[in-house]
């Protein structure tokens, strides 16, 4: 594996239909990837966001890319409602797959453990339940008398994409307290990540350094993306633009809003 500035080539790795596993907004969204993604124009995408989506999920819906989105919840935080995301819903041009935070995990958890589904308790008797018919409902084997489990069944994205401040020269990635990034990268077939530099050495050389880091046996694709999540922001790099999420929010609400946002090309 080796670093690469040329981001694009590695938009052009993901081919129609993909299953693809997307962060929650603080834990390093690759808005780097979302706009080369929207230039490549591979579609008909199967989105997991780990656990909640915002912005780059709702510019992928946006421009038509993408088929299903399995999330537990979709907004832009302060700037409101995700509005692509919504119209798409009204429309009937996606399908939901609404989910809990602890179900993705679990999902993930399989996938990673290499099982089939992992149970779950917490979701016997909710409206969630009753509108996954992926998700089975069992006795407890090992209960003397009725103990409803959930099973969840596996996730195992085709690919995990996100943004981290610094990878090594080996390859390794530096995610600090961030885990669902390397839950992500644990279950998904292939990862790429976008960063904002790479280093010489070895991130595992340091003792402060080894355990927020996720081993290159995970990492297939490293791409350089200075100021890579804007206009959210990366901990402990920089901080979101809300100014130009809100300029987003109203910007989408109308589908030729949505284009005219686009077309401006906007750049940290």
């Amino acid at each position: 594996m080796s670093a690469t500035s040329d981001i694009q080539s590695l938009a052009k790795l993901i081919a129609p239909g993909a299953l693809i596993a997307l962060p929650v907004d603080y834990a390093g969204v690759s808005m780097a990837m979302t706009r080369t993604l929207l230039a490549h124009g591979a579609g008909s995408l199967d989105l997991v966001c780990v656990p909640t989506g915002g912005l780059q999920p709702d510019m992928l819906i946006g421009a038509g890319l993408v088929r299903s989105l399995e999330t537990s919840a979709m907004t832009l935080g302060e700037a409101g409602v995700a509005p692509c995301f919504n119209r798409a819903v009204r429309e009937g041009a996606i399908t939901i797959k609404d989910a809990t935070c602890p179900a993705i995990h679990a999902g993930l958890l399989a996938a990673q453990k290499g099982s089939p589904f992992t149970p779950l308790r917490g979701l016997i008797g909710t409206d969630v339940l009753r509108h996954r018919p992926d998700w089975r409902v069992i006795d407890n084997p090992f209960a003397d008398q009725g103990d409803p489990v959930v099973l969840i069944p596996a996730i195992q994205p085709d690919w995990a994409i996100f943004h981290a401040a610094t990878a090594d020269a080996e390859g390794n990635v530096w995610i600090g307290r961030r885990r669902e990034l390397a839950t992500m990268a644990y279950a998904a077939r292939r990862t790429i990540v976008t960063v904002e530099r790479v280093i010489e050495g070895n991130l595992f050389e340091t003792e402060t350094l080894a355990a927020g880091t996720l081993p290159a046996l995970y990492v297939d694709a490293v791409g350089i993306a200075p100021k890579g999540a804007w206009p959210y922001g990366l901990w402990g790099e920089y901080a979101a633009d809300t100014t130009e999420l809100q300029r987003y929010a109203a910007a989408a609400r109308t589908a030729d809003g949505f284009a005219a946002y686009l077309a401006e090309g906007a750049a940290p």
